[in-house]
């Protein structure tokens, strides 16, 4: 299975990150695509058979154009890996939505963050699949989504929480159009996954011992965890492993 096109959108950090070694390992060669040019430049350096494409998935355009320098650099697709995405926090507010905030306009705050959620959490993987899917392998290809804890149990504001809950149809659905084509579409859940930029820059000790408490195994998962459940599902082995949802949790899902 080596030396083989992966596509790793949110590649710059985290899982994203870990996922391209994780790949480069078996020889394979990562294209990572994240919004910061200077971030993705430096992964890919950092992962050293891996290229950098900075790109803003969430304008159909851009989307367009990763798919040009795809079908141009490599012609084909053999693993599309979605990593990208948020919680939103971390998102520029436009001054209408602060002004919301401020004005305590809650349909204005609403309306800004389920857009915001679903923006860089659905959209962004919806139209990268559509841009590539005639360009994955056939048979042989891959896609892998990544959703979360949340999209079983909830986020608080519930719009993290549906905007990842929203990939598991589509998955599902891609599964089913694909699927005579000899190409796999899954679903990976993480739960709290350590050294990522999720949480912003740190996390409150107590909320992360919190999260930690949840677990059956007594530790906060890493970006390799998923990083390695991605490769397997990737892997000859999975050939015959398709729209199904693995959760990386720890067991936190299923509660004490």
């Amino acid at each position: 299975m080596a030396g083989r096109t992966v596509i790793i959108s949110g590649g710059g950090t985290g899982i994203g990150l870990a996922t391209a070694r994780a790949f480069a390992r078996d020889g394979d060669t990562s294209v990572l695509i994240g919004r910061r040019a200077e971030v993705v430049e430096r992964a890919a350096a950092s992962v050293g058979n891996a290229v950098a494409l900075p790109a803003d998935l969430t304008d159909p355009a851009e989307a367009a154009r990763v798919a040009r320098f795809v079908a141009e650099r490599f012609g084909t697709v053999d693993v599309l890996v979605h990593s990208a995405g948020g919680s939103g926090l971390l998102e520029p507010r436009p001054d209408d939505a602060d002004d919301a905030d401020d004005t305590g306009d809650p349909l204005a705050a609403a309306a800004h963050h389920w857009t915001v959620a679903f923006r860089i959490n659905t959209l962004t993987a919806v139209l990268l699949t559509e841009a590539l899917r005639d360009r994955l392998a056939s048979p042989g290809g891959r896609v892998l989504f990544l959703s979360s804890i949340a999209a079983y149990r909830g986020s608080g504001s519930g719009a993290y929480a549906a905007s990842k809950a929203a990939l598991h149809p589509y998955a599902f659905d891609l599964a089913r159009a694909l699927g005579p084509r000899g190409v796999t579409v899954n679903v990976v859940a993480p739960g709290y996954i350590e050294e990522t930029e999720f949480f912003g820059p740190a996390m409150p000790p107590e909320r992360r011992e919190a999260r930690v408490a949840e677990t059956l195994n007594a530790r906060a998962g890493t970006p390799g965890d998923v990083a390695e459940t991605l490769r397997w599902l990737a892997s000859h082995a999975a050939s015959h492993i398709t729209s199904q949802t693995i959760q990386v949790n720890g067991g936190a899902e299923r509660g004490h």
